[in-house]
């Protein structure tokens, strides 16, 4: 909690109150009786003293020396400064500008703060909130006071929550609201009247201190629900809120509050006393306060207002700030968001622990007897029922039966109950335990039977993390608890993003989410062993942060684990293979040509079974599902289902790449079906139009669409054809041009797109024998949702039209678009890197680019391309967060792959640097912006 005045070094330093009211009293020397001192001298010695006590403060927090990084000190030098300014206010207005000889009872005032400034604990630029207390009535000169007061700190810049009450007024209020209760128990005096606060502070402890405090609880404990339903109700969140996000600064005051009002504390240590904490939980109380003060200083420094949201732009700095430096294969600002993420878990633990004391302390009230009566303890397999809640017997039951702690969730599991807090805390007390418990067979088949029961498994899961037993029985798994990864994709720590997948796959097989992925639902329950499919989803990221492919390292993970948690040796090959491979099914999807049968045909040599298939398809879904909102789509669920049964027909003796005449011959004549109201001669004239690749490309309905379209613009002599279909199931516009083709097509219709807010995510380009273009693009909008609404779209089809007259300057819009690009975006670095495999089809050079996604990226790569004399055949889109991964599928100017070594080199330098003249072309105007 804070600390005491005395314990500040070198007050005066921060500010001196005689020699700040000595400058005022000058100011009136000379005035006439009743004459006001200029309003603009008095701000000025105000400011200046408010502004000399910030910068000495800020400065003892960030320079080198015994006070940096004490966010404590920050919290009790500017409650200091600001009692001091306050008390040179009132004395002024009181004494200098509405003097009084014999002031009388009823002129009586005191100041009082309230909140956090009330504990002492003001944040650098939070809210000051006061309690101006008055007596049974207000006088005109007292309100004048307050007036003036106020209207003084407001000229300030200081935000001032206010209220003038009674000291009756102020208990009859905190009647009836919680939150006024709240400020009252924190209240502490400032100046003026001692009077008046000392009988508030007896009326308040003789009218709410008394009782068993059960009304105050709850509701506090109902008001941090609703906050954590308003917060997103995870710790884990990227962008956690120190304030007031779940395990935050706002739970640690809540558990104070209670505190408080229940024990009449003032600091955490005293709650050892009471018994209600252990010296080492008393520790932590007070060292996860001290991080999530100093991290919320540092914030509100560098933001320069009172924020308290921990965002992607501070996160890096901060780290820097508090000493985390980049290691081999762990970075600097995931270290410390790690610590961030444990210290919530510990804000957490302690609110369990806290509870338990709680209840166990009204038990023992004689007045509640009756009601612990009725709750008398039941057995249930070795445990007993606590209510609806599942304890142990006897404080040294887990010293005896280490087992029993697996145990107790293993039956809490199956009762669908809760675990008694104070059960909780003693498995804290005991967690090395779980250490003996690794080669345990009986622990290792409960743990299994947990993770792959039909009852909740994500809870219970995260139930045994929440608790430390997770981290300790599976120490891989440990390791990555807490653990983040710095970049705007994974919404979720890694402990976290895993137990939502498991969540995910239990509800996928028992039925929840057989809408959202019916594929899945319907494979799940054809696949062999449960176990491994579990495992699999378990061990996926349990490598992450070593350094090393993940998927490598966690392959081997995998081989130990297996046969300790019973797999045979056959399934444990499989987990491994499955966790060697979890990016294989996505990346060969989003990335690459499902239409081109070498595609199909390498995925399916590496799967090689129809079993892996349906294991790598349902581990795939969880992975992405889990990632975070917004990220699985109706695009990438298309996507993956093509695949599927593409490759499903491979392993199951079919073929893709045999007999290409006779399957276009069967194509053309599914589509001839759909063109009725067409001629024999108008047929077979635009079957001529298209080359193979193309009648191979899409399905029938998409192609006897394009062929209306063709024909339209033919008989219409129109040089450019647009036309749109919304496809919801795939949340995906899909946008089809015909026009004229020229060099450089792609790239000025890439850029039309992006200034118009499109986001491509897949293109197929076709240069029709009639030398028309015919390109198909699928565009979302930047939230992943189907690029819709008809002033959009015709705003799209007007820049396309000018594009492609060469009357639009793509880079000029673009750079006048920067500035209003998302700031967190310009926070993360990404290389650009371009790798091209010659290997991955038959028929064309397959170019992969990485870099920063950001609008106009795809334009500037096809740009690149174009330079090169290359032809684009199909674009494949992927972003993951801020990285862009565009893949191309290319040939040279005579239809050919790329195959001569400088020219590859050629192509992947040029295609480089003009990634990076367009980051540094952006980044003067992203900071010109801030």
């Amino acid at each position: 909690m804070a600390k005491p005045y005395d314990q500040i070094p070198d007050r005066r330093a921060i500010v001196r109150r005689r020699a700040l009211e000595d400058a005022l009293a000058t100011l009136v020397e000379d005035l006439p009786t009743g004459g006001e001192p200029p309003r603009p001298a008095v701000l000025s010695l105000l400011r200046d003293a408010l502004a000399a006590g910030r910068a000495e403060i800020r400065r003892r927090f960030e320079e080198p020396g015994p006070l940096r990084n004490d966010g404590d000190q920050v919290l009790a030098a500017t409650s200091f400064l600001m009692d001091q300014l306050i008390r040179v206010i009132f004395d002024f207005a009181d004494q200098r500008i509405y003097p009084a000889a014999n002031p009388s009872a009823a002129e009586r005032l005191g100041v009082v703060a309230t909140g956090g400034y009330g504990r002492g604990e003001l944040a650098p630029l939070s809210d000051i909130d006061l309690l101006f207390l008055r007596p049974y009535k207000q006088t005109p000169r007292g309100e004048q006071i307050v007036e003036f007061m106020l209207y003084l700190l407001w000229d300030l810049g200081l935000k001032v929550g206010h209220a003038t009450r009674t000291v009756e007024e102020s208990l009859r209020y905190a009647e009836r609201d919680q939150t006024i209760r709240t400020a009252l128990l924190e209240a502490r005096y400032v100046w003026g009247d001692r009077e008046l606060f000392d009988e508030m502070v007896k009326g308040f402890a003789q009218k709410f201190l008394t009782g068993d405090g059960r009304d105050f609880v709850e509701a506090k404990l109902a008001e941090r629900d609703q906050r954590h339903q308003r917060m997103g109700d995870s710790r884990y969140v990227v962008e956690p809120n120190v304030k007031e996000g779940k395990g935050g600064l706002r739970d640690l005051h809540l558990l104070f509050w209670i505190a408080e009002y229940l024990y009449r504390v003032h600091e955490p240590s005293e709650l050892v006393a009471k018994g209600v904490l252990t010296k080492e939980e008393a520790r932590h109380f007070e060292r996860a306060e001290r991080f999530f003060t100093t991290v919320r200083c540092h914030i509100h420094y560098l933001t320069g207002r009172a924020d308290d949201r921990l965002s992607f732009e501070l996160q890096r700095e901060i780290a820097a700030r508090l000493g985390y430096q980049d290691r081999p294969g762990s970075r600097g600002v995931e270290r410390f968001t790690k610590h961030y993420y444990l210290h919530a878990k510990i804000v957490g633990d302690l609110t369990r622990i806290f509870i338990a004391a709680l209840e166990d302390s009204r038990r023992r009230k004689p007045k509640l007897a009756a009601l612990w009566q009725t709750l008398r303890p039941r057995e249930l397999e070795g445990f007993r029922l606590d209510g609806e809640r599942l304890a142990v017997v006897s404080s040294d039951a887990f010293t005896k039966d280490p087992v029993a702690i697996l145990r107790l969730f293993h039956v809490a599991q199956e009762n669908d109950l809760d675990i008694h807090p104070a059960t909780l805390r003693l498995i804290t007390q005991n967690i090395r335990l779980v250490d003996r418990l690794r080669t345990d067979a009986e622990a290792n088949r409960l743990f299994m039977q947990m993770m792959t029961s039909k009852h909740d498994p994500e809870t219970t899961l995260r139930r045994l993390n929440e608790a430390g037993v997770f981290g300790r029985f599976v120490p891989d798994f440990g390791r990555v608890v807490a653990q983040t990864q710095h970049d705007m994709y994974h919404t979720y720590t890694v402990d976290e993003h895993t137990i939502r997948a498991i969540g995910i796959l239990s509800r996928i097989e028992n039925g929840t989410l057989k809408e959202d992925h019916p594929l899945s639902a319907q494979v799940v329950h054809k696949i062999l062993s449960r176990p491994v499919l579990y495992l699999a989803v378990l061990l996926h990221d349990i490598a992450k942060g070593r350094g090393g492919d993940h998927s490598v390292l966690g392959a081997d993970v995998a081989m130990q684990l297996g046969p300790r948690l019973g797999l045979s040796a056959a399934e444990t090959e499989t987990v491994s293979w499955l966790v060697r491979y979890h990016l294989a099914m996505s990346g060969t999807a989003f990335q690459r040509d499902l239409m081109d049968p070498k595609t199909i045909d390498t995925f399916a040599a590496l799967v090689q079974s129809p079993e892996r298939l349906r294991l790598l398809l349902v581990l795939t879904v969880c992975d992405i599902r889990a990632v975070g909102p917004n990220v699985w789509n109706g695009w990438k669920a298309a996507l993956l289902r093509q695949l599927y049964y593409a490759t499903e027909q491979v392993l199951s003796g079919g073929t893709l790449s045999g007999g290409r005449a006779e399957r276009i011959k069967q194509i053309q004549a599914e589509v001839a079906k759909r063109l009725t109201s067409w001629t024999e001669a108008e047929r077979e004239e635009h079957f001529a139009r298209g080359y193979a690749p193309y009648w191979l490309s899409f399905d029938p309905d998409t192609l006897a669409r394009q062929a209306e379209l063709v024909r339209r613009a033919e008989r219409e002599r129109q040089p450019l054809a647009i036309e749109h279909r919304i496809d919801g199931e795939r949340s995906v516009t899909e946008v089809t041009i015909y026009t004229l083709d020229t060099h450089g097509l792609f790239a000025r219709l890439a850029g039309a797109m992006a200034i118009s807010g499109a986001n491509i995510v897949d293109a197929k380009i076709f240069t029709l024998a009639n030398g028309m273009a015919l390109d198909t693009f699928w565009i979302q909008d930047l939230e992943g949702k189907p690029f819709d609404g008809p002033q959009r779209l015709a705003r799209l089809a007007a820049r396309v039209e000018i594009a492609l007259s060469n009357r639009l300057d793509i880079q000029r819009e673009l750079e006048s678009q920067r500035p209003s690009w998302p700031k967190r975006d310009r926070v993360f670095t990404v290389e650009p890197r371009v790798l091209i495999d010659n290997n991955a089809s038959d028929t064309f050079t397959v170019i992969e680019v990485n870099g920063r996604d950001r609008p106009g990226f795809l334009h500037v790569v096809t740009r690149a391309l174009t330079r090169m004399s290359l032809q684009v055949a199909s674009a494949h889109i992927t972003t993951y967060g801020e990285r862009a991964v565009d893949v191309f599928y290319v040939k040279d100017l005579f239809g050919l792959k790329v195959v001569n070594q400088d020219k590859l080199k050629q192509v992947a330098d040029t295609v480089e640097k003009s990634i990076r003249d367009f980051d540094a072309r952006f980044e003067p105007v992203a900071k010109a912006a801030e």
